[in-house]
């Protein structure tokens, strides 16, 4: 999109106070970051689920920092005029704050992320008010936090009742104090972010967390079925299936190379006459008569 305008964390609380939904969708290589720049996405997130969708893992624990080093900096080499949120993955922003902010450092200037996402509510504020002082835009995460599902028991749905709607709402408003420009509300019961959404003066992004939201986000690969095989969400809905189309086409491929259908006439380069002459010294003639 030649005349798209990068989004930044003014234009997103402007566009919170005017009613306009913030679009956010996961990327985390090169062509899935061109195709969703151009597809007109206002964020996109390099988020730590690269671990299920990208890297096989069962969970996103095992992601490093390396990792998303790597992977932010394919996808901001794709997405030139998007804004780039990278998460600081798991046990890298719980310690000391200078390695929080070496890990974040390494995420701005080598990942050259525009943004940083960290999970958690108010025990992690005093890490979000560093890194915010420090320069750098912090995006709060809460809800189902996948970086601690082992110890919240599972994917399970936040702000059931009013205990831990109050947490929730407890812990969106701290964030918001520590510098926030936004928070990512995952799993959460609609009625509970509408009210935090209400709230606050920075946008909510939800992600299974109903229409009361100032954005939504979900995996690209969740969006057009990019999996083998692919399990339905109730909180997704699914646009394409590129994995069918990709397995059928890998099929037809495999196919035709062992039926001898591919490469046909129309992909293959011929020499000029009297190549092979030369090639074989002028004796490919006398060569081809000796065999027959």
């Amino acid at each position: 999109m030649a005349n798209k305008q990068a989004m930044n964390i003014v234009k997103m609380k402007k566009y919170k106070q005017d009613g306009v939904p913030l679009t956010m969708i996961t990327a985390y290589d090169y062509p899935t970051a061109l195709l969703a720049e151009e597809a007109g996405i206002d964020l996109i997130l390099v988020g730590d689920s690269l671990g299920n969708v990208v890297l096989g893992y069962n969970s996103t624990l095992p992601v490093t920092i390396d990792d998303m080093v790597y992977h932010t900096r394919s996808v901001v080499r794709g997405a030139e005029k998007t804004f780039i949120v990278a998460d600081m993955p798991f046990m890298t922003y719980h310690g000391s704050v200078d390695e929080t902010l070496k890990g974040v450092r390494r995420l701005m200037q080598e990942g050259q992320a525009h943004a940083v996402k960290m999970e958690g509510g108010v025990e992690i504020t005093d890490t979000v008010r560093a890194v915010v002082q420090a320069g750098v835009p912090v995006l709060g995460h809460i809800g189902l936090t996948p970086q601690s599902v082992n110890q919240i028991g599972g994917y399970r749905i936040q702000g059931k009742d009013a205990a831990d709607a109050k947490r929730l709402m407890d812990e969106a408003k701290a964030l918001e104090a520590a510098g926030a420009f936004g928070i990512v509300l995952e799993l959460v019961t609609e009625e509970v972010a509408r009210a935090i959404s209400e709230e606050l003066s920075i946008p909510t992004i939800g992600i299974g967390a109903g229409r009361g939201c100032d954005g939504q986000v979900l995996v690209f690969h969740d969006v057009v079925q990019y999996a083998s095989p692919y399990t339905p969400k109730r909180f997704v809905k699914t646009y394409g299936d590129v994995g069918t189309l990709i397995r059928a086409s890998i099929e037809a491929y495999v196919k035709e190379v062992k039926d001898r259908s591919f490469p046909a006439e129309e992909h293959v380069f011929n020499a000029a006459d009297g190549v092979l002459d030369q090639l074989y010294g002028g004796q490919r003639k006398e060569k081809v008569g000796n065999n027959s």
